[in-house]
């Protein structure tokens, strides 16, 4: 049943061309099918985290990562039931920004909106930067920062044609991702069973008790302290909540996109994280070399090295692709809140937020620059661990707006979430122990220099928060464009 209040900001174009049923009430078309739709909400969260972070992350930590990537599989599936919930009480693309509005007021949507716009700023350049790094792979000669500019053109220009040219495009990278992990977990597999010889040794379940401490080779405490990195791998999985707004039939497509996704992206990292300490002892990872490039390099298939090297460039493209969707969509609704500058609400002739997505590709194109001036330095790692901090946020909004839906609105969806309020609660508690224990992350250089990385990232938090203070306080007396606070 469709809601009597206003909760989206609708731009007048929109709302005049809400008479069609093909257009969402922000104007939007509605051409997302069902199969893109499943694979967007598998794909989305299946991109570098896995298929090149889980290298280094499997030297530092040892095969307790596997308990990393369970724990927070357990976050991420409270975090999608939470979203259905609320998805399915209202669809718009506004997603969580939209619903903080709602249930938090100005404020809360500006906030956000904000952190949202921090989490994949900092991702999507570090994404466009891997692309650039891994591309160097076949192309030595060719800089880091004109094949990320150039893989930055694509994605803009994919963008800006359609949202179907955007879901055709994730329905294919996710396909491609998805196909390569099934092949591996089907391959992977097999070798532990057969106890297949791989480099010096064998896959073996015996190699997750290989190293000194078995499975907690550097301690049981670093498999928590890790979290955060681990989190930020499954960055991504709330883009369903976005693409709702644009769906076909969102009221078939959202439960049946909820109900699987969170399950099959677990066995997938949980599944490949066990398979890649089952098939090498886990100090044979190293930071930077994708794991599973690892594996095929030591089974002498070098072949299969580059072609798992072709999947992290098209993941990396896939994961930008969706983070510049979704922040086109995002930017457009704060815009249309008052929270941004008012140009970015401009849509073109094919229902797309142009001005929003070419406003987010500028400062992509800024931070692949910036990164010739940082060079070999911590900054740009420590860029990139604080778009945790957004990530965290962003879930964080997600859970408290489903508390509030309950306790404001006394409303259940046709989507309830297992548990009612109570899992959101669990899931705050331990997004903030989360937060805490980014203070204890560290990062050894090639040196051997130990730099306190998770401390550096704690002191941008007092700086975001200034910054968004100030923002706040320009645009707090802005009029949204219709009663959406009311």
């Amino acid at each position: 049943m469709p809601q009597s209040t206003p909760t989206e900001l609708v731009s007048p174009s929109a709302q005049s061309a809400v008479v069609d049923s093909t257009l969402s009430a922000e104007g939007y078309k509605k051409s997302l099918s069902g199969r893109q739709v499943t694979m967007i909400a598998m794909g989305g969260a299946i991109g570098v985290g896995l298929f090149m972070g889980a290298g280094g992350r499997l030297a530092s930590t040892g095969p307790a990562l596997i308990f990393s990537y369970a724990i927070a599989g357990v976050i991420a599936y409270l975090l999608m039931r939470a979203l259905g919930e609320l998805i399915m009480y209202r669809q718009t693309s506004g997603s969580f920004v939209s619903y903080a509005g709602e249930m938090f007021g100005k404020r809360g949507a500006y906030l956000s909106g904000w952190m949202y716009f921090i989490n994949w700023a900092m991702t999507g350049i570090a994404e466009l930067i891997a692309i650039g790094l891994y591309f160097q792979f076949f192309f030595p000669n060719v800089p880091v920062e004109l094949s990320a500019i150039a893989a930055l053109l694509l994605l803009v220009g994919v963008n800006l044609m359609s949202v179907k040219a955007f879901g055709e495009f994730e329905f294919w990278a996710s396909c491609l991702k998805v196909g390569a992990i099934v092949i591996f977990l089907a391959v992977g597999t097999f070798m532990v069973v057969t106890n297949a010889q791989v480099g010096d040794g064998n896959a073996s379940v015996n190699n997750l008790f290989a190293a000194e401490g078995g499975m907690f080779p550097k301690g049981a405490l670093v498999m928590i302290l890790v979290l955060n990195a681990v989190i930020f791998a499954y960055n991504g999985i709330e883009l369903v909540g976005i693409t709702a707004g644009e769906m076909q039939d969102p009221a078939k497509e959202v439960p049946k996109a909820i109900r699987a996704v969170v399950f099959r992206i677990v066995v997938f990292y949980v599944g490949s994280v066990t398979l890649l300490a089952m098939l090498l002892p886990s100090d044979q990872y190293v930071a930077g070399t994708s794991p599973f490039v690892t594996v095929f390099g030591q089974m002498g298939l070098g072949w299969m090295g580059d072609v798992m090297n072709m999947i992290v460039i098209t993941a990396a493209l896939s994961s930008c692709n969706s983070g510049l969707y979704s922040i086109g969509r995002i930017f457009r609704t704060m815009a249309n809140n008052g929270h941004a500058p008012e140009w970015l609400t401009r849509m073109s002739k094919n229902h797309v937020p142009y001005a929003a997505i070419l406003a987010i590709g500028a400062v992509y194109l800024v931070g692949i620059l910036l990164n010739i001036w940082l060079g070999g330095s911590h900054a740009f790692d420590l860029a990139l661990n604080s778009a945790s901090i957004g990530v965290i946020f962003t879930w964080g909004a997600i859970f408290a707006s489903q508390i509030a839906l309950r306790k404001q609105k006394g409303k259940v969806s046709s989507l309830p979430a297992p548990g009612g309020t109570w899992s959101s609660w669990a899931g705050l508690v331990a997004l903030l122990a989360i937060t805490i224990l980014i203070g204890f992350d560290t990062m050894t250089s090639k040196s051997g220099e130990v730099f306190h990385l998770g401390l550096w990232t704690l002191a941008t938090i007092p700086f975001f928060a200034l910054v968004l203070w100030l923002g706040w306080q320009k645009v707090r007396n802005n009029e949204p464009k219709n009663a959406l606070f009311s």
